[in-house]
């Protein structure tokens, strides 16, 4: 009995360390919110995340919006289209995942706080594996992609 109580306890020493040793994690680096008009219904976050084992990024909160949520956005027939992505983004181990402009980003729906350039929003971001991970994205001026318009008549 007693081989397997001295068994048992170093295997109970040894689990939680190598539980710590694989636990997942996501970093963040480069978070920004693009700054907006003073009464902007909606306003845009972006960052990048680097998972140590495959997980997804599945909610986003903030005190700085009513609600925050997970979009894309992509052109259909030269209509920009938003939709929200109820399962989140996948985050493949050791490959970063930009969230930017004209793609995967974070929406702020009905912003409380004025989105001005040098205003800070802490973003929380809740993933499916990994523990909650808080930054703060500071407001920023972004410029605009100009936009491909016709010329002339039809």
């Amino acid at each position: 009995m007693k081989p397997f109580l001295a068994t048992l306890a170093v295997t109970a020493l040894a689990v939680p360390s190598l539980a710590a040793a694989a636990s997942p994690a996501v970093k963040v680096t480069d978070a920004w919110c693009r700054a907006a008009p003073k009464g902007a219904l909606a306003g845009g976050c972006y960052l990048t995340l680097a998972a140590s084992v495959d997980d997804r990024l599945v909610a986003v909160e903030t005190a700085a919006a009513g609600r925050a949520e997970i979009h894309t956005m992509s052109m259909d027939g030269g209509v920009m289209r938003m939709r929200q992505l109820a399962d989140g983004v996948a985050l493949p181990a050791g490959k970063p995942v930009a969230l930017k402009p004209g793609a995967e980003h974070l929406m702020l729906i009905g912003p409380k706080i004025a989105l001005t350039p040098g205003a800070k929003v802490a973003l929380t971001l809740r993933f499916k594996s990994a523990p909650p991970v808080t930054v703060t994205a500071p407001v920023k001026t972004a410029p605009t992609p100009a936009m491909s318009m016709p010329m002339g008549g039809h």
